[in-house]
């Protein structure tokens, strides 16, 4: 049968705990050391992951800002060059207006003159013909102002008809 004797269960008890500090001093501490340097290193570079990635966060929101910066300067471009290219147009309307308006004005003068020199020499003529015939027809000569009178009595019936 199996016997238990006290000597050999404290041998083996003594064995026993000298191989568990010889496992714990040889094996585990250092396995312990490794694993602690391998999840401080693991740690390490979860924290340096996460700085990365805080400054890519950093990076992206400083360049969309700067993108929206950007964008906000090129729709003021824009703006600013649409409302000078208005006022250019509304410029070069406004001097071809003038232009026009000159032309107008310049071709009623013209047309005016062309008619008052029109009606004055009608008036030299009609005046000439006038003494002309009513010389014939009194057989007279006619006075400087009396000829006077009669064109500008004929000329004003031959205005109100005009």
């Amino acid at each position: 049968m199996l016997e238990f004797h006290i000597g050999d269960i404290i041998f083996q008890i003594v064995v026993v705990l000298i191989l568990m500090l010889i496992v714990s001093r040889f094996a585990v501490k250092p396995v312990v050391g490794m694993m602690r340097d391998r999840q401080e290193r693991i740690d390490a570079q979860i924290k340096a992951a996460e700085d990365s990635q805080k400054e890519a966060e950093a990076i992206l929101a400083k360049q969309q800002e700067e993108l929206k910066k950007v964008r906000e300067q090129a729709q003021q471009m824009m703006e600013t060059e649409r409302k000078r290219a208005e006022s250019e147009g509304q410029t070069i309307l406004n001097q071809a207006k003038a232009r026009a308006d000159r032309i107008v004005e310049e071709a009623k003068e013209e047309i005016n003159n062309e008619k008052e020199k029109a009606v004055a020499s009608l008036r030299d003529e009609v005046a000439q013909l006038s003494m002309l015939l009513a010389s014939k027809v009194l057989e007279r000569e006619v006075s400087e102002e009396d000829h006077k009178q009669e064109i500008d009595a004929f000329v004003k019936q031959i205005g109100d008809r005009l």
